[in-house]
């Protein structure tokens, strides 16, 4: 048979496919790669303890947890992302309905938060994969407008992530209920509100923040954990201890770090919750400024890949899915080294990729497989 007489099918299966491969992103998918293993190494360092014989529970953990993201990754990648338009609303309730239950005495509480269903040694936080989910059916809602937000639309955008930030402020969680407003606020911008809309919301927006933080919505201990850091010396040994502590680690590292498995504040637990919180005050006492400064370009290499693939996007939906996903990323990346350096307040916010947590894990690798995606079809 001559190659002109091919079927059709056949030539369009080998066309897509040759598209498929032009619009992989191979530079994003090797940074997140890249910060994915360094995270393990830096959790392994974080919870293996100071002597022998050193703990690897958490290092198998942090593992699986990569292999698995890494595999949904791929999965939600290979996945039309334009097909999500016609159920996208669908996770949205499903989570609506998950943060509800985690709430009743189904959800287990840690430390004042009742935020995590438990599975045996594994928790489950709905709340991070709620990000994904907003942002999903954010995109559906926003691309119909083709191109102008009305009120109705800003006001069912605004109803949705207020139904889910209350829900997530109410175990309460003000760090992740902000990153609901960052998205929001994000998506509207590159859907076209009007400016004057946008400063309104602005502006209501750093009103309820002040609310919260005057009413009785948040513990007592929560409200200073949020203010501490204007004075870091106000309670050495109580409120501000996790925060000078990291600073004292990211300090010590100076240029080139203490060398890998031998920062003290890090060897010793000096700073708490350092596999999740203050991972990055790990990588600083570690590694030093270079290694620090090394995480930060890859992050800054993930994120100018997700602007990009927002920017050739053949279609509005991806464009707005990626726009959800980068700013999900900067605000959390940009929270979590902030409260490591000690000039943002202690919020409990992760750093994706990075920090210990399977939730956060998986939640990180399903917006990331999107905006792959969105390249992957960029040609189609």
């Amino acid at each position: 048979m001559a190659l002109g007489s091919l079927p059709s099918g056949r030539g369009r299966s080998g066309r897509d496919l040759a598209s498929l491969g032009r619009g992989l992103d191979v530079v994003l998918l090797g940074s997140v790669v890249a910060l994915a293993l360094i995270g393990v190494v830096m959790v392994y360092s974080a919870t293996r303890g100071a002597e022998p014989p050193y703990s690897t529970s958490f290092l198998m953990r942090q593992g699986f947890f990569v292999v698995i993201a890494l595999a949904v990754m791929g999965a939600v990648a290979l996945y039309d992302f334009r097909r999500l338009k016609d159920w996208a609303w669908v996770p949205f309730w499903v989570v609506v309905g998950l943060l509800v239950f985690v709430l009743s005495p189904l959800g287990s509480t840690i430390k004042g938060a009742q935020r995590w269903f438990s599975v045996g040694p594994f928790t489950l936080q709905p709340s991070e994969f709620a990000k994904v989910a907003l942002v999903i059916a954010l995109a559906a809602l926003l691309v119909d407008g083709r191109g102008v937000v009305d009120l109705g639309r800003l006001g069912r955008a605004l109803a949705a992530t207020g139904l889910v930030a209350g829900l997530v402020l109410l175990q309460p969680d003000l760090g992740t209920t902000l990153q609901y407003v960052a998205v929001v606020l994000v998506m509207l911008v590159v859907a076209g509100a009007r400016g004057s809309h946008l400063l309104v919301l602005a502006v209501v927006a750093v009103a309820l923040a002040v609310g919260v933080l005057t009413s009785d919505a948040l513990a007592s201990y929560q409200r200073d954990r949020l203010t501490s850091f204007i004075d870091p010396t106000s309670d050495l040994a109580g409120t501000t201890y996790n925060q000078n502590q990291s600073v004292t680690a990211v300090a010590s590292g100076g240029l080139t770090g203490q060398g890998l498995f031998d920062g003290p504040q890090t060897q010793l637990q000096f700073v708490p919750e350092q596999e999740t919180d203050f991972i990055f005050a790990v990588v600083a006492e570690e590694l030093g400024f270079v290694g620090g400064g090394v995480v930060l370009l890859l992050y800054g290499v993930v994120c100018w890949r997700i602007w990009r693939a927002a920017r050739f996007a053949r279609d509005p939906f991806g464009t707005l899915l990626c726009s959800g996903v980068l700013a999900i990323l900067v605000f959390q990346a940009f929270a979590n080294v902030g409260m490591a350096l000690g000039i943002m307040p202690v919020t409990g916010t992760a750093l994706p990729l990075l920090s210990y947590g399977g939730s956060s894990a998986l939640a990180t690798a399903i917006g990331l497989g999107l905006v792959l995606s969105v390249g992957l079809r960029r040609y189609r």
